[in-house]
């Protein structure tokens, strides 16, 4: 059983749940991290985010930082992509992007398969995005269309993107957080995890539940 601390506390700001809106869960505690430092360039001994291999292994999450719970990252809810379960990560937007990462190591950990997690970023790309695209969009596209590793990407992708059980969005910045934030549930099978500020995602996820 996953020892981690839960995402959830009663103490932060909740997106209250209608009778037909999918279920909500905030989330909270998460503590500050070292911001993660843009790849170098891509060698075969230093393998995408989410593939095993020889490269530098993932430190130990901190005793306290926030992640899904045991139930919502082992087990799999019916697929309803109109109504995944929300979880909030209070993030401001120049920390989305270190709570996205923390979010997906603690999936990882707690036995997601890489495949599974897409993350959405709604402003500047994420910097393993950043660097897969300098290789060229054909062989960006190519790990996306394989499934088999997590998935950065830009929101304004969205159209271009595969359904997934999870589904991250760092709320970075940008004008079109309505646009993601409703593309990002539509493509989450069973859990949409959003980290970004809570007053700002309350208003639009709360106007279609």
């Amino acid at each position: 059983m996953d020892n981690h601390p839960c995402l959830s506390s009663p103490e932060e700001p909740q997106i209250h749940e209608s009778a037909q809106g999918p279920r909500v869960t905030p989330a909270t505690g998460r503590t500050a991290s070292t911001p993660r430092p843009v790849p170098g360039p891509r060698s075969a001994a230093t393998p995408r985010p989410g593939r095993p291999g020889p490269g530098p292994a993932r430190p130990a999450p901190p005793a306290q930082r926030p992640h899904p719970t045991s139930d919502d990252a082992r087990t799999d809810r019916p697929e309803n992509r109109s109504a995944p379960q929300i979880q909030l990560i209070p993030a401001s937007a120049s920390g989305a992007l270190d709570a996205a990462d923390e979010a997906v190591d603690l999936l990882l950990d707690s036995g997601r398969a890489p495949g599974e997690i897409l993350v959405l970023t709604t402003g500047d790309q994420h910097p393993w995005a950043a660097h897969e695209l300098s290789f060229g969009e054909a062989a960006y596209w190519a790990q996306h269309e394989a499934g088999d590793d997590v998935f950065f990407a830009g929101a304004a992708s969205a159209d271009r993107l595969k359904p997934r059980p999870v589904v991250i969005v760092a709320v970075n910045g940008g004008d079109a957080v309505t646009g993601a934030l409703t593309g990002a549930r539509e493509r989450a099978g069973a859990l949409l995890i959003v980290c970004g500020d809570p007053e700002r995602i309350n208003a639009v996820l709360g106007a279609g539940v």
